[in-house]
């Protein structure tokens, strides 16, 4: 018999409900379970599969989080893309590596006396990859210069960005113009993104490329656009030595946006961007000169540190930063002793430090965000990952809750199954991995991993708008979720 805190009656109504971003479709367990009801009355895992009618293949495990022992499985060995799931992997990679309490830091180094506030010498700008870095610290650096005096510089302004190799696109097969596929570098800025806002004037379009924060709207000189008359491909981006040219048929603008696109020289972007900010301080400063080492007897005159590791990762798992990933993977990949020439290499290290840590044996990854589309991991080794975690470990503490909700879509506060997980979405393939407890207590570690493969090679790689039935794929996918979790949270509520 089954406890009567739990009951599914319409649950497989729940495999046509409406979804919501990055979380499962829907709830009806709230209901009370009448007596007599039994378990044999529940559709299995197999029989969920196969009413959700995703096409492609599913792959799902749950186990106990304590002692990893497997209570429901179906093709628990079929590797699939995890997507964004590849995230919770790099947290705990980055928490062991770095600790959760990193930090990073971004200094302004004078190399040279300051008197009367000239400084004889360089002007160092020295990135540590903190992927948070925006405008608007990046200004509080200007005004800790100014605090500390500074009002000329007679050296060079120097840039140090070397704290990670310079990753131009983190999957080179997204489209060119999308933001969530930025480069990476030691140096970062607003996510590696430049605001591009255009308005139909009369003669023509007025169009600026901007670093927008909160509070700041500096031009940036580094990136330009250009209005084209042409159909077709709508964006073109070319990389010269001066800047990165980006041009946009006149056809698709309409009357007003705004779009963020991805920046491709970070480095170069932010070395604009601060000379920018320090001119606006009386601070006038030369191009800037990249690479090298800056004096470790400097004198630093401003600094930004970061929040600690953990409360950037936790962000990271709520709005899924691709960028704050890969910075994480690639120092954690350096603290361990090697530095990578790029995201494949990196991910390759984190999945050696998995076979060696948590035993995963079928497993392939090419980044640390998910981004790429060739990853593979089956929800067997996922399940085996976050057991080794732990059930009250570092990586659940950060992971973000997903409600349950009702056949409205409407969150339930008061639910008696909490979820915490880290979700993953591609065209045609939706993931979902993270921790169960069961009204009970129990605690359960699950990962439910779908993919269509043959729909989604058939993709063009240089569209951005969402292909036909991936909507509707992704709804059937959460739904599924969602009702497997509640069967496993209802028949494994008890040991």
């Amino acid at each position: 018999m089954v406890s009567r805190r739990l009951f599914l009656g319409g649950m497989l109504a729940g495999l046509a409900g409406g979804a919501w971003a990055g979380a499962p479709a829907r709830s009806l367990i709230p209901l009370r379970r009448p007596d007599g009801f039994s378990l044999r009355a529940l559709p299995s895992a197999e029989e969920l599969v196969a009413r959700a009618d995703l096409g492609g293949q599913v792959g799902c495990v749950v186990a106990d989080a304590h002692s990893g022992r497997v209570l429901e499985a179906v093709n628990p060995l079929r590797a699939l893309p995890p997507a964004s799931v590849v995230k919770a992997l790099t947290t705990a990679y980055a928490f062991d590596h770095l600790g959760p309490g990193y930090r990073f830091r971004t200094r302004l180094i004078a190399a040279g006396r300051v008197t009367d506030g000239r400084l004889d010498g360089d002007l160092w700008l020295v990135g540590g990859g903190d992927p948070l870095l925006d405008t608007d610290t990046l200004n509080d650096l200007t005004h800790g210069m100014a605090e500390a005096g500074l009002r000329e510089v007679t050296g060079r302004f120097r840039v140090a960005h070397e704290a990670l190799p310079l990753i131009e696109a983190i999957d080179p097969d997204q489209p060119m113009q999308v933001g969530y596929n930025p480069a990476v570098s030691g140096l970062n800025l607003n996510f590696n993104r430049v605001h591009f806002e255009w308005r139909r004037g009369a003669d023509g379009y007025d169009v600026t490329m901007q670093a927008r924060s909160r509070s700041l709207r500096p031009p940036v000189s580094v990136s330009r656009m250009s209005v084209v008359d042409r159909n077709a491909p709508i964006y073109l981006y070319e990389a010269t030595e001066e800047r990165e040219e980006w041009s946009v048929a006149r056809g698709a603008l309409g009357e007003n946006g705004a779009r963020w696109l991805p920046v491709r020289r970070p480095h170069a972007y932010t070395a604009d961007v601060f000379r920018v900010l320090a001119r606006a301080r009386g601070v006038v400063l030369d191009a800037p000169v990249f690479g090298g080492d800056p004096p470790e007897d400097g004198l630093v005159l401003a600094e930004h540190v970061a929040e600690p590791l953990e409360d950037v990762l936790r962000g990271m798992m709520r709005w899924s930063t691709n960028l704050t990933a890969e910075v994480a993977g690639m120092l954690a990949t350096q603290a361990g002793g090697v530095r990578p020439a790029g995201l494949r290499q990196s991910a390759e290290e984190m999945s050696r430090w998995l076979q060696e840590r948590h035993g995963l044996r079928r497993l392939s990854l090419v980044d640390h965000s998910g981004l790429g589309d060739e990853a593979r991991i089956s929800a067997r080794e996922m399940v085996r990952a976050l057991v080794g975690s732990g059930a009250d470990g570092n990586l659940r503490r950060v992971m973000k809750q997903i409600p349950m909700r009702d056949d409205q879509g409407r969150p339930m506060e008061d639910h008696p199954v909490q979820v915490v997980a880290k979700t993953g979405t591609l065209y045609f393939v939706s993931a979902l991995a993270g921790f169960v407890r069961a009204p009970s207590g129990r605690d359960l570690a699950f990962a439910i991993f779908c993919g269509d493969m043959d729909r989604r090679a058939a993709l063009d790689p240089a569209e951005e708008n969402r292909p036909p039935g991936a909507r509707g794929y992704n709804r059937r996918a959460k739904a599924l979720q969602q009702a497997l979790i509640e069967r496993w949270a209802a028949v494994h509520e008890t040991v």
